[in-house]
């Protein structure tokens, strides 16, 4: 259909293109420049997909006259051009992809029918681990494990590109997804062959990770969504949506001297989180856009989980056309995208008219000073200057249950060339440090060896509460901006010219997000003096950002435990949840990559840089951060000398081909997967055992019980399964029982392709505090009524056997973080009916919607507290049936009814959290998934 008689044609080179013109809503007395940038990529969307149903013509209508101030209320569909995955959550995914041909074939259609819609493509990034660090061959002592651990995961992921079609996979070793999207995958204009005739669109995208945001520094419009919901994307099922409201952010001014585009969105990330743009999207508009170079734009969209926003979006204009050309673009797509976004009147320019927003904050530029952000949160923003008062202050807080009190810090002192150490005025030469000007820094050390073995030095009198144990440039956040990154190495340079030093028991790792980031370090001339404060590179990927940090040498991990310490970690990345970097490390701070040098220098969160030097130089002077810090202009400079399209090209022409060790590496064939019944990395997804072909009715829950009271600011972290696998826990006595060996274990991450496993591990994180079983950390509660203190999961298993449907009770921003899947499906798996929470991050609450698992809201006002409850209460949801069958025409409150062990009833109102009809019939079917293969079989 064209009810606005939108279609046209666009020429660019040689090659003529149909489009759907937003102008021709002007007809219709509609002022597209008043409209968010935002609104107008979505309002193109639903022109070219209208059909009269999915989209109709009064759906355009009503965002073409978007009204700011008005409550989100009308649902559109919005069909991405392309969904991006990562390998934790797209091997899932692909299980769930695999398994659906299996249930589609057992249904009577044709697994064929199961096969992405949308090009569908995946990065392997997220599985490689720090083991080993500072020293010349990290890099590829990691990955020779990485393929150790992970060969079965990988074969299938290479059996899913052989036997799915518009599904490609990026191989280990080549980048992070974001920014391998940034400088590679995005199109920011799509074109497709449609009738026998070209069509170009916006490229726009759904992720399977929180920061797929990132690519909002593109003008490219995307979202992190849960596995399901982008699976759904994949086979033709359009995202459903309110239309949102829209926050607009002035930026005015320039960063001073000192501050970097970190210290920028920390403070952007504190400010958003302070005004509340959860649901939102989030447009940023002001002179100060032009001051800003693609990667900081990037830098800020990257974080827009943090701040809680769906989307983070800057528009296309000439410095968007400027990055395209230095990361190697092709100059006809460079033209395309010139030429689309003119004639779309979507370019920006000085003069471009400002949008009417739903509320609107500024930022001048010159006011941002230098920041950390932690100990537990990416909103936590703490002035550099006052990072240490603020950890002392926190510190009550933060004690581990073995907490004792050492004695003063003794005194260290790093000096002299080579790296020699003086602990308490005895100089000890440090094991294995390098002879000056060595270009590939430490020599190979025994794997997994401690301090003492490395440097023959007794971490346990040195470490104290706040003494810094991780040091890692890591993250899509900041290593696709090449000025912070040469930043670091401008620092490293100084430092060691000054000769200084890094602290033996500070685990040091630099993870680049693309091999273009060690080009242009090797052409600056800046890799060697990283390697010489090991800061070596471990990796190309998502490393200690997401907990794949690798274990503490084993006497600083002792040293922690033994004296309850709280270590430090400090990260260029971000995310800094609870348990998420490092089980031993109680502290994480969020910092730019030169900052991350600059306290592992120091060895403490605590150092005060404008009054403590960091050492002495060789003259035997004080060095003090001042004396090494980079000026914009010398990072400017060595950015504009050893930064070039060609670093892009070269290094982007092989990606997609992999090492040897992925060249070679055998794999499954078949329409079909042919599970191995003794896996302990790939299972058969269960969702969809003895699944009809039509959903049974929607029944009320009734008589079910609490598996787990949460406070606030519960993560997706917190409930998902990340991480380390304890070999005590129930994931690895799994393993155990199934023949893996504790060194074999790998992480929770890599092995999201097994639900067994990953059931086992929901609501496991060390640091979950159930209130239902006071004074415990980890994944434990009682069993009710008896009491009876156990693991989740194990009580889990036993209210199965009785049948018992379980709920949980939460506070404020439910499933806050990452777009995790697994913290939907790890309830869903223990037996969760139901989830009431006083509110819900954005992602985790359709999530739950799309593995059939109700969301419930506290009424504003009420919670746990304030109701009285315990926890120990039987729930009944008197009602949900009725109120489902109406579609929730009849409202969206149910009652609830809680009975407690005396026999005493309560009854509250809750607001049912399905926000959309699409989701009704999501829920009504078990699950979106369930619906999806319901309607593909229906067309058989």
């Amino acid at each position: 259909m064209n009810s606005f008689d939108s279609q046209s044609e666009l020429k660019s080179g040689q090659h003529s293109y149909r489009i759907f013109r937003l102008s021709a809503l002007e007809k219709k007395g509609v002022n597209l420049g008043r409209l968010p940038y935002s609104l107008r990529i979505l309002l193109e969307n639903l022109l070219r997909q209208e059909d009269g149903k999915t989209v109709t013509a009064e759906d355009i209508e009503f965002l073409a006259k978007w009204q700011p101030q008005a409550e989100p209320s009308r649902e559109i569909a919005f069909m991405p051009a392309r969904v991006l995955m990562q390998d934790f959550t797209g091997v899932p995914a692909i299980v769930d992809l695999a398994a659906m041909r299996d249930a589609m074939k057992l249904l009577g259609g044709d697994p064929e029918k199961i096969n992405p819609l949308q090009p569908a493509e995946l990065v392997i990034d997220h599985s490689v681990q720090v083991d080993e660090y500072g020293t010349g061959n990290a890099y590829e002592q990691n990955a020779i494990l990485e393929f150790q651990r992970n060969r079965e995961r990988y074969a299938f992921l290479k059996w899913g590109q052989s036997a799915f079609h518009n599904f490609s996979a990026v191989p280990p070793g080549m980048g992070i997804c974001h920014q391998v999207n940034l400088e590679y995958l995005a199109r920011v204009v799509f074109t497709r062959e449609q009738n026998g005739q070209s069509v170009a669109y916006p490229d726009t995208l759904v992720g399977t990770d929180s920061h797929t945001t990132m690519i909002n520094g593109l003008g490219v419009l995307g979202w992190g969504v849960g596995g399901i919901e982008a699976e759904a994307a994949m086979l033709g099922q359009p995202v459903s949506m309110l239309v949102p409201q829209v926050v607009g952010f002035k930026l005015i001014g320039k960063l001073r001297e000192g501050a970097t585009a970190t210290d920028l969105v920390l403070t952007v990330t504190e400010m958003l989180r302070k005004l509340g743009v959860v649901g939102k999207f989030v447009e940023f508009y002001g002179a100060g856009i032009s001051e800003l170079s693609l990667a900081d734009r990037a830098t800020i969209a990257n974080m827009a989980p943090e701040y809680g926003a769906t989307c983070g979006i800057f528009p296309v204009d000439a410095e968007t056309l400027r990055y395209l050309k230095l990361t190697g673009r092709p100059a006809e797509q460079i033209a395309l995208v010139e030429a689309y976004y003119k004639e779309q009147g979507l370019f920006h320019t000085p003069a471009s008219p400002e949008a009417e927003y739903t509320q609107t904050i500024a930022l001048d530029l010159a006011t941002v000073q230098p920041s950390v952000a932690g100990p537990k949160r990416p909103q936590d923003r703490v002035l550099l200057s006052e990072t240490g008062a603020s950890f002392r202050k926190q510190l009550p807080n933060l004690l581990g249950p073995n907490a004792g009190k050492l004695g003063e810090r003794q005194a260290v002192r790093w000096e002299g060339e080579g790296g020699h150490a003086s602990v308490n005025g005895n100089v000890q030469s440090t094991h294995g440090t390098p002879e000056p000007g060595s270009a590939h820094g430490l020599q190979p050390i025994p794997e997994h060896a401690t301090v003492k073995e490395r440097f023959g030095v007794e971490v346990d009198p040195y470490l104290d509460h706040g003494s810094i144990v991780i040091a890692a440039i890591t993250s899509c956040t900041n290593t696709s901006n090449p000025s912070v990154m040469m930043a670091a190495g401008l620092l490293a340079k100084k430092a060691v010219e000054k000769g200084l030093s890094v602290p033996p028991w500070v685990k040091t790792s630099l993870a680049p997000g693309s091999r273009v980031v060690s080009d242009y370090y090797n052409k600056a001339g800046l890799m060697s003096y990283l390697d010489q404060l090991r800061f070596n590179v471990v990796g190309y990927g998502c490393t200690t950002c997401i907990g794949n940090s690798g274990p503490l040498p084993g006497d600083v991990s002792k040293a922690i435990e033994d004296h309850g310490l709280v270590a430090v970690s400090v990260l260029s990345g971000n995310r800094n949840f609870e348990g998420r970097i490092n089980s031993d490390v109680r502290a994480n701070y969020l910092m730019s990559p030169p900052l991350v040098v600059a306290y592992a220098l120091a060895g403490r969160i605590d150092h005060d840089f404008d009054n403590e030097p960091l050492g002495k130089d060789k003259a035997g002077q004080p060095v003090y951060l001042k004396d090494i810090w980079p000026t914009q202009q010398e990072v400017a400079d060595t950015v504009a000398s050893a930064l070039t399209s060609e670093s892009f090209r070269k290094e982007y022409s092989t990606v997609t081909l992999g090492d040897t060790n992925w060249q070679g590496l055998r794999f499954p064939t078949g329409d079909v997967y042919q599970w191995e019944p003794d896996s302990t990395y790939i299972r058969k997804a269960p969702y969809f055992d003895g699944m009809a072909a039509t959903p049974a009715p929607v029944t009320d829950i009734t008589s079910a019980r609490v598996l787990a009271v949460l406070g606030d600011s519960v993560t997706t972290d917190h409930i998902s399964p990340a991480g380390s696998i304890k070999q005590n826990g129930p994931a690895g006595k799994y393993l155990t029982d199934h023949g893996v060996k504790p060194a074999d274990f790998n992480s929770y991450g890599s092995r999201r392709g097994n639900h067994e496993v990953m059931v086992r591990g929901t609501f496991a994180n060390v640091r979950l505090r159930n209130k239902l079983a006071p004074g415990t950390e980890g994944g434990v509660t009682r069993l009710l009524p008896e009491g009876e203190q156990m693991s989740i999961f194990d009580a889990s298993v036993k209210y199965a056997e009785r049948g018992v449907p379980l709920v949980i009770l939460a506070g404020k921003e439910y499933g806050s973080g990452s777009s995790r899947d697994w913290a939907a499906k790890g309830p869903k798996l223990l037996g969760v009916r139901a989830v009431i929470a006083e509110s819900y991050e954005r992602i985790h609450r359709s999530n739950l919607v799309g593995m059939g698992i109700l969301p419930l809201q506290f009424a504003e006002g009420q919670d746990v507290a304030s109701l009285g409850l315990t926890g120990e209460e039987v729930f009944d949801f008197p009602g949900l049936k009725a109120l489902l069958d109406t579609k929730l025409a009849n409202g969206r409150t149910l009652k609830v009814k809680a009975t407690a062990p005396d026999g005493k009833t309560k009854e509250f109102e809750a607001k049912v959290r399905i926000d959309t009809p699409q989701e009704i019939l999501y829920y009504e079917n078990g699950g979106i998934l369930q619906y999806v293969l319901r309607q593909l079989a229906a067309r058989a």
